[in-house]
């Protein structure tokens, strides 16, 4: 579909401190996601805790978000202070999901597996509820920096990018986490929890202490004469109505769907080629492992650094479909690659599966992000209002429950492949392949259904700058 294409004019250009700034903050949110996901594989070798335990470990905190990331968002839309909606809670936030993450690995000694449950349940719980009200006013705040719909591209680009560096450093957690100088691997994820929990105070606050909010004196209907159980009454119904309109809008649910199928394609399998490589490239000796495991994510992490310019190139020229196509239809070869690539004789070959991998969620995020502040505006048009944090948290919720679903089905389908960590080297041959099938068919078939679904997607450049113009004309310049 060919879109016209037009100039951004100079007063919708977000100034670079201001993109920078906001990139910051997604180290925060990156590395928060990067480390709550890598280091769950702790549990299991550490502390030998069954791989379907620690998939509800990892699941059961997310789909709390079903009700704590909408609410969030509303709360954020609907907020009122000299700060704007969005500032207090970002920086908030950031320094709770901090502390509560290093008390998440500060383990106490001697638990018995069902102790060892309760506890980290517990604290993950609070950790992720505290990640919400830093998140989800951090990606609301994204939606409404800029009105244009190619700058929008450059803003996800540039936060998309610094974010990236959270996974350039990631990979390298189970290397740091096994380094004989602090003992043993669960010493290491204590220590490796507090130096993550500084970076990201140091990040987070970043974004609520530079910028300011385009849509922070947004009109909000006013209550005062109403008494405290008719404005709960209001506040209730205002929730539910602002949750069933994001979830009935078409082009919405077919961007949440697309983003679930690629996202959560690559989470359902994410553990997977550790093992692979673990156990079926070396054996059992995850020391032998570890390098590759680190340059993997490494050149993973690089090529997604150029995925990212890349795409932000490509979009303002090919449109926004358009580069979905193109990018996850990269990322999908290289999923598919990996089945040639696994060689016990060479095994870093499947480092060449890598760059074209990070097609896919280095483009991802990127566009969507773009996107759905397109949908907001559209949103407006129809019914009047601003509901970035509704949309941005509805978004959010539906990657996170499919990160859950994907987590949960993970650890069974590690069990399904007959794996073992009390036999170490000694994995059947039956349990390798099926942990190689696994690794390359999932995210195969989800990326080839997301590009189904975003063949549907409607809004174009043009009809996006259309809207833009009525919503002008409704309420002037900003």
């Amino acid at each position: 579909m060919k879109e016209s294409r037009t100039q951004t004019p100079a007063e919708d250009l977000i100034p670079y401190t201001h993109m920078l700034a906001y990139g910051i903050g997604s180290l925060t949110n990156n590395m928060l996601a990067a480390a709550s996901g890598g280091m769950m594989i702790v549990l299991n070798l550490a502390y030998h805790m069954n791989p379907a335990w620690v998939a509800l470990l990892g699941s059961i905190p997310r789909l709390t978000d079903a009700l704590t990331d909408p609410l969030m968002g509303y709360i954020s839309d609907n907020t009122r202070t000299r700060w704007g909606r969005r500032r207090p809670f970002i920086f908030v936030g950031a320094i709770a999901a901090s502390v509560l993450f290093i008390l998440l690995w500060q383990i106490p000694s001697g638990l018995s597996q069902g102790w060892l449950f309760a506890y980290f349940l517990a604290i993950s719980l609070l950790f992720y509820l505290g990640y919400t009200v830093f998140a989800t006013p951090w990606v609301a705040l994204g939606y409404e920096l800029t009105p244009d719909y190619n700058e929008r591209v450059r803003l996800m680009g540039v936060q998309n990018f610094i974010g990236q560096s959270a996974y350039l450093i990631a990979p390298w957690f189970i290397w740091f986490m096994t380094l004989p100088a602090l003992g043993d691997m669960a010493t290491g994820a204590s220590v490796l929890s507090v130096l993550i929990a500084i970076g990201c105070v140091v990040t987070g606050l970043v974004p609520a202490l530079i910028l300011r909010e385009r849509f922070a004196d947004y009109p909000k209907a006013s209550l005062k004469d109403v008494d405290l159980v008719a404005r709960a009454w209001h506040e209730i119904k205002q929730f539910i109505e602002g949750f069933v309109t994001t979830i009935a809008n078409r082009d919405f649910l077919l961007l949440g769907g697309a983003t679930f199928l690629v996202f959560n394609g690559f989470q359902l399998i994410a553990a997977f080629q550790s093992y692979v490589i673990i156990f079926y490239l070396y054996g059992g000796d995850s020391s032998a492992a570890a390098p590759l495991l680190g340059i993997l994510g490494t050149v993973t992490a690089v090529g997604t650094f150029a995925v990212i310019a890349i795409t932000t190139f490509l979009t303002p020229i090919v449109g926004k479909r358009n580069a979905f196509f193109i990018c996850i239809g990269i990322s999908t070869l290289g999923y598919a690659s990996k089945w040639f690539l696994y060689s016990v004789e060479f095994p870093y070959l499947i480092l060449v599966s890598a760059p074209l991998i990070a097609f896919g969620l280095g483009s991802l995020f990127t566009l969507m992000g773009s996107m759905i502040a397109d949908v907001c505006d559209l949103d407006e048009l129809k019914t009047g209002k601003r509901r970035e944090g509704m949309y941005g948290s509805v978004f959010w919720w539906v990657v996170k429950l499919g990160m859950a679903l994907a987590i949960a089905m993970g650890g069974l389908l590690l069990n399904a492949t007959g794996f073992d960590v009390e036999l170490g080297s000694a994995q059947s041959e039956h349990t390798l392949y099926l942990l190689r099938v696994f690794d390359v068919v999932v995210p195969t078939l989800t990326s080839l259904l997301a590009i189904g679904l975003i063949w549907f997607y409607s809004l174009s450049e043009a009809r996006v700058r259309g809207v833009r113009v009525e919503l002008e004309q409704r309420r002037g310049q900003f």
